[in-house]
């Protein structure tokens, strides 16, 4: 098709990390195959909690996606935001000052926006991706009779900001990552003249994977896992809390291993194991060799890796606490989800003792992920929005 079509996220690049990240990136390069052109205005910066220029170059061409990266106006001082951050979730802030939160919080890039007014009327689509960030929420009202978000939104206090409502009255349509999502922001913006499409994330794992290889490598025998960023918004200090508490209480070899980069500190324990960043084969594997994935999550959209868990026939344990992720399990009947201490270490001792319920849960799992996120019923949606354009 000959239409020109843009999209718009914070972060862009192979060196990046990051579900909504990944998720654009995917989509963008897929789209080369049905449109004419495909463009990309990002940042330079790679590390989310500094937004420090790392890329060089102004443009490039990556897998047939024409990426064009701005320099951050500043990089975040974490002391400022923490400070009016914390007056946000304490007492609250006004509109102007919801201004002021965002500039801190970052990437401000004016120059990015400089760009969208200019291009206005190049592109035939524009998709943004994270409502929560600066490109998003100072841009899509640039090109509202063109945008399509991609709202990456979960239950977290930012949604509460006055700031967001102009954010999401802007665009003419909505990609949502899953039902659940849909129903947080409509319950958030009533009224709101919803528009959309269900898409999410496509799953395809590797033909083979080497369970036995990263156990022998990395020394481990019986294990949970978690996959992803170590730290506090994902709840991973209740994990360890958790996970401390059920070897106190049961007597077994299970360790818990982590796989992501470390925000926060890593108890000094024999039985949790942090390996740090992985390859996304390597990945596969040490997914495919647990007993079992947990996602401690409370704030999720979609959840990549559960997905990818689910598709390999693995156990799942996820925070019940969390829509998306309690959605996944009762949709697929295929997973466990935990709201305190005590469902927890029952749902992994059921996953430990119950092997024929637990291979039947997740055959129920991998149906799901096939009949819901494959990478062309998720392109053939966005599609379907880009030509309602």
């Amino acid at each position: 098709m000959k239409h020109k079509i843009c999209f718009i996220v914070q972060r862009y690049g192979k060196e990046v990390n990051g579900g909504a990240e990944l998720q654009c990136r995917e989509m963008a390069q897929r789209m080369c195959a049905r449109y004419q052109e495909v463009h990309v205005l990002t940042t330079k910066a790679i590390d989310y909690m500094t937004w420090k220029d790392a890329y060089q170059a102004d443009e490039e061409v990556l897998n047939g996606v024409r990426v064009h990266r701005f320099s951050v106006a500043h990089p975040r001082n974490q002391d400022e935001f923490n400070a009016i951050n914390a007056k946000f979730l304490s007492s609250g802030i006004s509109e102007a000052e919801e201004y002021d939160w965002m500039e801190k919080q970052g990437p401000a890039v004016p120059d990015l926006i400089a760009r969208l007014k200019k291009e206005k009327d190049f592109f035939d689509a524009f998709i943004f991706f994270t409502y929560l960030y600066y490109p998003t929420a100072m841009g899509i009202r640039e090109v509202r009779e063109k945008a399509i978000l991609v709202p990456e939104a979960h239950e977290e206090p930012f949604l509460k900001m006055k700031l967001f409502e102009h954010v999401f009255h802007a665009p003419r349509f909505f990609f949502f990552n899953t039902p659940e999502e849909q129903q947080l922001v409509c319950r958030r913006f009533p009224g709101l003249p919803v528009s959309c499409e269900i898409g999410g994330f496509g799953i395809e794992p590797p033909d083979a994977t080497d369970a036995d290889g990263f156990k022998k490598k990395y020394g481990l025998d019986e294990f949970l896992l978690y996959v992803g960023r170590v730290d506090e918004g994902k709840n991973c200090h209740i994990l360890f809390q958790y996970f401390k508490e059920y070897k106190k209480r049961n007597k077994n070899k299970l360790k818990l291993v982590l796989v992501g980069k470390p925000v926060i500190p890593v108890p000094k324990d024999p039985d949790i194991v942090s390996l740090g960043f992985v390859e996304e084969q390597e990945k596969y594997n040490g997914i495919a060799a647990a007993q079992m994935l947990v996602l401690p999550s409370a704030f999720e959209s979609l959840s990549i890796v559960v997905l990818e868990a689910m598709s390999l026939s693995v156990p799942v344990v996820v925070n019940g606490a969390c829509s998306v992720l309690k959605g996944h399990c009762e949709k697929s009947n295929g997973a466990l989800y935990y709201e305190d201490y005590f469902e927890f270490e029952g749902a992994v001792n059921y996953i430990r003792s119950h092997p024929e319920t637990v291979s039947e849960m997740c055959a129920n799992a991998k149906k799901y992920v096939e009949a819901n996120y494959s990478w062309e019923r998720i392109e053939n949606k966005l599609s379907s929005l880009i030509e309602r354009l």
